[in-house]
């Protein structure tokens, strides 16, 4: 890469920047090494897993593709679905585990088994029956799992010829080990084994896809190809069915008893020294029970249960145990959501958990201010503590707020650091003593763009609405500058952070000459429970009227916006938000360009779209109130809509009945299909040509 480079051929050749960043970071129980996956240069896609050792800070590769000579280009297709669901677009190892003591770490490399040795620092590739999905390395680091055909395998380390399946059956709809879809895409679940801290049994899921309706994803491109089926359990549709069970060495198995016909979501499961748990959910969301398993008869006891009239949140690392057995969760309490330990809520009501992190002696959380979810701080909740039971770990004191996330293990933190003062992260190792003394820092080989974001940051209007602008290097005072609104705008997913490297794109194209407006309205997570579920029973008009709310209260301040110019562009929820902006306010929007846009939220998952609009036979008129398709006869702005052919997320049903419904009433518009491409559209040559379209669209709508 040159400084000649572009922004858009920087962004795709660095996979927007992320490529040599190091990422998923884990610490040993004993404090002496962190495991980090890492690729060799900002352009490398080919990511490898490395150990930084404590307290020297040597960093060392433990396992290389390249090295190992497994090649990465022909994926299993179980292997292609999980990282489609988990969002990863890198090659090499994208995922491992490792044992309790992080001695031993196993992962999946071109559907080959691979077992590093950490302490060694060595790795060799196992020769098992394949190809090797998800695999998992027991807790005492002697024997290691993983899915292969639909089956769950096992083996031991020291021994290859031990391998054989512990789970499995000739239904071709059955599935033993692996999440299924809903859990992967929806509810944060991206597996579906665990170990018993002994290694002698697993808790296994088991999926049954078989009442899942079946949809068809061809390409177009390729007629002599059949298309590909896909289980996909659309809004008011049945979903797989899922059960848990326990499984021994020998094969026997026990089944998890739970009334399934009542709660049918397996949301969460673990097994830790006090025995298995598990999450479950009903239909509607509107509960959420914890219950403890017994580990011999399958038979559980509930140890948690939250209801509430809307949804029931789960926080990301919830539920989990405290090494003296308190259960940990996280429920929304007072208008905000609270970690709450053995029952009783631990943290103030001005305080919005946003995950756990890491639970031991300790609880390691991240945290915003409930009226600021811009910043995400690192706090640590200390049972019996002599002093204050709750302290913040991050930002330090003489620090800028920013965005940071933490992994812990013993005594040792490891914290990751975003800010709007620098590009990317900083990720520093520490020893919990009273000092916080810093070990080492872990080294990113990620690029930078050569033009840093200037990003402006305000909560404007009545409801403190938080937004950003970013201006054309030196603009001048008098100009007017065409507005281009560049939001996500929905659900689980923030635009709006103080972080210099989220808003990359959105500085390229304000240097093109346009002002860029990025707004998190209601619905969008961190300012407290009402804030969150302020979308309920309509996806549409809270999110619009933030956007169209803010976009006025920023031009009272800042004359230079042309409110008599305003684009808008997104995808996904943020395609949804484009195109039902320019079709319900063309107004106050002029021109719409809608990547990968639901438009039709019938056509979407079960587990999303009805914990926001119901059941679609209960609540179809929040299905109408939310849907596009409906408003196809009102367009008379541009509208660029982008699909990819092959996403099985957002299917490209949603654009092409949309542009029927277009078409139909006679009203022009842009359609761009993207041939071969899925949700995350992360081909180098698509992700940037993308960019150059998409500014050649707004040159040609609003100047």
């Amino acid at each position: 890469m040159t400084t000649t480079d572009s922004f858009p051929r920087q962004s795709a050749r660095t996979q927007r920047f992320t490529l040599g960043a190091p990422r998923d970071l884990s610490v040993a129980d004993d404090g002496r090494l962190v495991a980090f996956l890492r690729s060799g240069g900002p352009e490398d896609p080919v990511t490898a897993l490395w150990v930084l050792d404590l307290p020297d800070g040597t960093e060392r590769c433990v396992a290389d593709p390249a090295a190992l000579h497994a090649d990465d280009s022909d994926l299993p297709e179980a292997e292609r679905a999980r990282r489609e669901r988990a969002r990863e677009s890198a090659a090499g190892i994208t995922a491992y585990s490792t044992d309790a003591e992080h001695r031993v770490a196993v992962a999946a490399l071109a559907g080959q088994l691979v077992a590093a040795d950490l302490r060694a620092g060595t790795a060799r590739l196992l020769d098992v029956p394949g190809p090797v999905v998800d695999p998992r390395v027991d807790p005492t680091g002697r024997r290691v799992s993983w899915v292969r055909d639909r089956a769950l395998w096992v083996a031991e380390l020291d021994d290859a010829t031990s391998a054989r399946p512990l789970a499995s059956e000739d239904d071709p709809q059955v599935t033993w080990g692996l999440a299924e879809f809903i859990a992967a895409e929806e509810m944060g679940r991206h597996r579906g084994h665990w170990w018993s801290p002994d290694g002698t049994a697993l808790l296994v899921a088991r999926v049954d896809e078989s009442a899942v309706a079946r949809w068809w994803i061809a390409d177009p491109a390729r007629p002599d190809q059949p298309p590909t089926e896909v289980a996909y359990p659309a809004a008011g549709t049945a979903d797989a069915s899922v059960t848990a069970w326990l499984v021994a060495l020998d094969g026997s198995r026990t089944e998890v008893r739970w009334d399934r016909e009542a709660l049918p979501y397996l949301a969460a499961a673990s097994w830790d020294r006090h025995g298995p748990l598990v999450a479950l959910h009903p239909r509607d969301q509107r509960a959420l029970e914890v219950r403890a398993v017994d580990p011999v008869t399958g038979e559980t006891t509930v140890l948690w249960e939250d209801h509430d009239d809307v949804w029931v949140e789960r926080a990301p690392g919830t539920p989990a145990r405290l090494d003296d057995g308190r259960l940990v969760v996280a429920a929304d309490r007072d208008g905000t959501r609270r970690l709450v330990v053995d029952g009783e809520p631990v943290t103030p009501t001005d305080l919005h958990v946003r995950a756990v992190s890491h639970v031991g002696a300790s609880i390691v959380f991240t945290a915003n201010p409930v009226d600021d979810a811009t910043v995400l701080d690192v706090w640590r909740w200390t049972p019996a503590a002599g002093g204050e039971p709750l302290e913040r770990l991050a930002p330090r004191p003489d620090q800028a707020p920013g965005v940071h996330g933490a992994a812990a293990g013993g005594d040792v933190v490891v914290l990751r650091r975003s800010s709007l003062e620098t590009w990317g992260a900083t990720v520093t190792v520490h020893r919990l003593d009273d000092e916080r003394t810093e070990l080492a820092s872990v080294r990113s080989l990620a690029a930078a763009p050569a033009r840093r974001p200037e990003v402006r940051i305000a909560h404007v209007g009545p409801r403190r609405l938080a937004t950003a602008l970013l201006l054309p290097a030196d603009a001048p005072e008098d100009r007017r500058l065409p507005v281009l609104l560049d939001p996500y705008g929905g659900p689980h997913a923030q635009r709006v952070v103080a972080a210099q490297a989220a808003y990359g794109t959105s500085q390229w194209f304000a240097d093109q000459g346009y002002a860029v407006v990025v707004v998190d309205g209601r619905g969008t997570p961190g300012r407290g429970s009402d804030w969150e579920r302020a979308v309920r029973f309509d996806l549409a008009t809270p999110v619009l009227e933030d956007q169209l709310d803010a976009l006025d209260a920023l031009a009272a301040e800042e004359p230079r916006l042309d409110l008599d110019r305003v684009a808008i562009r997104g995808w996904s929820f943020g395609g949804y938000l484009a195109a039902l902006a320019v079709l319900r306010r063309p107004d106050r929007v002029h021109a719409a360009i809608a990547g990968a846009p639901v438009t039709e939220w019938r056509l979407y998952d079960t587990f999303y779209t009805e914990r926001y609009l119901g059941h679609p036979d209960e609540h179809p008129d929040a299905y109408d109130r939310s849907s596009l398709l409906p408003l196809a006869d009102r367009l008379e702005r541009p509208l660029l809509l982008v699909h990819g052919l092959a996403d099985d997320n957002v299917v490209a049903a949603h654009t092409l009945q949309l542009s029927a419904r277009l078409l139909g009433a006679g009203r022009p518009h842009e359609v761009l299909p993207l041939t071969g491409v899925t949700h995350m559209a992360s081909q180098e040559d698509v992700a940037e040509n993308l960019l150059l379209l998409q500014l050649d669209f707004l040159r040609r709508t609003i100047g």
